[in-house]
């Protein structure tokens, strides 16, 4: 009985791949010319096309040769050269988002797109045109993906300029048509770092670019079809873009020369980039706890979202959420280690929610520790409890009400390091991993323990390896196994939570990263936000600054760690002191928390012998804690701060009313779905 043969996975990949390019093809053509009101909607399918292909991408990873049903010839090879089709529309795709995000700008989005003709010459010549391009089709294909893999060629140095650009934002690079570029950094994102003539370097758009022949002139340039329209013609304004996210990366991408030179010395392996959420978190509080745990307000303005009173039960509402779990960092195996050029400070995990694209949460940081005979492997503490620093606490929680079918929680190794020869400081990313949270079916993944590869590069970087030199030594079957076993790892679990668990995290914003062990103290704040805004206001359209001292500091707390350890212990030495009926008095708990905030960590905040807070100085922050703990000591042995307060022998910071003071509209975050 013959039949028609059974497709193989490999075969239907392939199949949704060519399905997958057409779609592209025919976006990339209609975004050339958008009528008017149609770019946010050609943006939408930009994504949910971008999308689409990354599922195929990871359909495409999960293949294996045993799973065909008959023979595959070259199996390896159709694998990897579908791999390259793909990381081509994702890379084309991104490109077109970040062209449709740019209002005002007359584009015709790469110097592969038709010429933008007449309308009424169209309209004249549509038959003819309609034929030739059928007839054509194949060939402009043919030369289009020709050109676009030799201008992406990674030895292909020298580019023309085929169109006027004006840089937008600090860190690009303005040029002019007919301008040749030196490429020093091809950058999967779309922007790449070129240099001019003078010496100059900066960010440059690829689509503005084609390869620069030994006549002085592109081909692109000899194509009568071809128009690149100038960005800043007839008087467009210019807007600069804002979003951190994309600005992070292109610092990363600029400022990348000092990782080149300590690649090049053998300091650092070739897969180490600049850190990308250690950029957003320079870039103010955005990214921070301080600012997720304020409350959020509703669309229209006029309510909170996330806050709601229970006047049953006189306490807030609890706020179930999509994504409420404990994830916990075990271990980090197989980190390459730096060079002895360099000094290591601090090695580090920040982790954040991510669906690919931008960072949906604050970004949480756990630090690792080592030992000399094994520095290769990162461990951290399973649960932080007694004198252990918080910061060392590898048990998180994790809260999230967003609808993205793509969020899970991004990880990104780093070293903050000290350079012997320069004394420069900085922090580098020694690979990332991202734990989907959901399946493609929309189901939570399994609580267990995940071993995740790390990659090399950003997270907005494929492909890369965190040390190519692993993979490079040798060949074989047998090599392959053992550099599998090389390639670094990070252990983390997924717990699945207690109703108890669940109910103390309900109490808490419904986007926020954490350690578990100071989980207590944040709801206590949040306890105390709901009686101040929502139980004890004269009336909900009051506006009136709150006089309250813990409201208006506890958030400077969140993002020092020693001081939150502080709090933590005076309060554990209050707590062991208490009754088991008072234990379970919550109003009786929150008036004796605000005593031991007082007596605690209120008065150092403005106290002059504390120095400030910086990351990762050894000498700063043992000063930092020989201050806090002698403070604790004798604010323990005189039953209060008064006496420190009162005494001639320390000394504070000039008074300001906003350590008393409470501001919730300048506070409270503004429903802001994608931070």
């Amino acid at each position: 009985m013959s039949g028609r043969r059974e497709r193989g996975p490999l075969q239907r990949v392939q199949r949704r791949s060519r399905e997958l390019q057409a779609q592209v093809q025919a976006l990339r053509a209609e975004s050339a010319a958008p009528a008017p009101g149609r770019r946010e909607a050609l943006r939408q399918r930009c994504m949910q096309l971008k999308k689409l292909v990354d599922e195929n991408t990871n359909a495409l990873y999960a293949l294996k040769k045993a799973d065909e049903p008959a023979p595959v010839g070259s199996y390896s090879q159709r694998k990897e050269e579908e791999e390259k089709l793909l990381l081509k529309l994702s890379q084309q795709l991104q490109k077109l988002v970040l062209v449709l995000d740019q209002d005002n700008v007359t584009t015709s989005y790469g110097v592969d797109q038709e010429h933008q003709k007449d309308p009424q010459a169209e309209d004249e010549n549509e038959e003819e045109e309609e034929s030739e391009d059928e007839e054509s089709s194949e060939e402009e294909d043919s030369e289009e993906a020709d050109e676009d893999k030799l201008l992406d060629d990674p030895n292909v140095k020298e580019c023309i300029a085929v169109g006027n650009f004006n840089a937008q934002q600090e860190g690009d690079l303005t040029f002019m048509k007919g301008e040749v570029l030196l490429i020093h950094d091809k950058k999967a994102d779309g922007w790449w770092v070129a240099e001019n003539s003078k010496g100059e370097r900066g960010l440059v758009p690829r689509t503005y670019l084609a390869v620069h022949s030994e006549g002085g002139e592109s081909q692109a340039q000899s194509e009568e079809h071809i128009e690149v329209v100038d960005e800043t013609a007839s008087g467009t304004e210019i807007k600069k873009r804002t979003d951190s996210h994309w600005s992070a990366v292109r610092r990363a991408v600029t400022e990348n020369d000092t990782v080149e030179v300590l690649a090049a010395t053998g300091a650092v392996p070739a897969g180490f980039r600049l850190s990308t959420l250690f950029q957003l978190l320079e870039k103010g509080n955005q990214f921070r706890a301080s600012y997720f745990l304020q409350p959020e307000l509703t669309p229209s303005q006029v309510a909170f979202k996330d806050l709601v009173w229970n006047s049953e039960k006189n306490t807030i509402y609890p706020r179930p959420t999509r994504v409420s779990l404990i994830v916990t960092l075990c271990s980090c195996k197989m980190i390459p280690l730096p060079g002895l050029s360099i000094q290591v400070l601090s090695r580090h995990v920040r982790l954040c929610l991510f669906d690919g694209n931008r960072v949906l949460s604050n970004i949480h940081t756990v630090r690792a520790t080592w030992q000399p005979k094994n520095p290769q492997t990162w461990t951290f503490s399973p649960r932080v409890t007694g004198i252990l620093p918080s910061l060392l606490d590898g048990d998180c929680f994790v809260r999230s009400s967003s609808l993205s079918s793509d969020i899970g929680i991004l990880f990104e190794l780093g070293i903050t390091y000290l350079r012997h020869s320069t004394g420069e400081r900085g922090e580098l990313s020694c690979g990332w991993a991202f734990l989907k949270l959901f399946t493609s079916d929309g189901m939570p993944v399994p609580s267990k323990m995940h071993e995740l590869l790390l990659n090399g590069g950003t997270p907005y970087e494929r492909g890369i390896e965190v040390d190519p030199s692993i993979s490079r030594r040798g060949s074989g079957v047998f090599h392959q196994f053992m550099a599998l076993r090389k390639q670094p790892v990070l252990l983390v679990k997924l717990r699945s939570l207690s109703v108890q668990s669940k109910a103390v995290l309900n109490l808490l914003p419904e986007t926020l990263l954490g350690s578990m062990c100071y989980i207590h103290l944040l709801i206590f704040y949040r306890q105390m936000l709901g009686d101040a805004l929502l139980k004890d206001r004269i009336s909900i359209q009051s506006a009136d600054v709150i006089c309250s001292p813990i409201l208006a500091t506890f958030p400077q707390l969140v993002d020092q760690p020693d001081l939150m350890d502080a709090l933590r212990s005076a309060w554990a030495d209050r707590e062991r002191t208490l009754k088991r009926s008072e234990k379970r008095d919550g109003e009786f708990l929150k008036s004796l928390f605000v005593l031991v905030y007082h007596n605690s960590v209120f008065p150092l905040l403005q106290s002059t012998l504390l120095p400030d807070h910086k990351w990762a100085e050894e000498e700063s922050e043992a000063s930092r804690w020989r201050v806090i703990a002698d403070f604790l000591k004798k604010s323990q042995e005189n039953n209060g701060a008064l006496h420190y307060l009162l005494s001639s022998e320390n000394t504070h910071k000039a008074f300001d009313i906003s350590e008393l003071t409470y501001d919730f509209l300048r506070e409270v975050r503004e429903n802001n779905p994608g931070v």
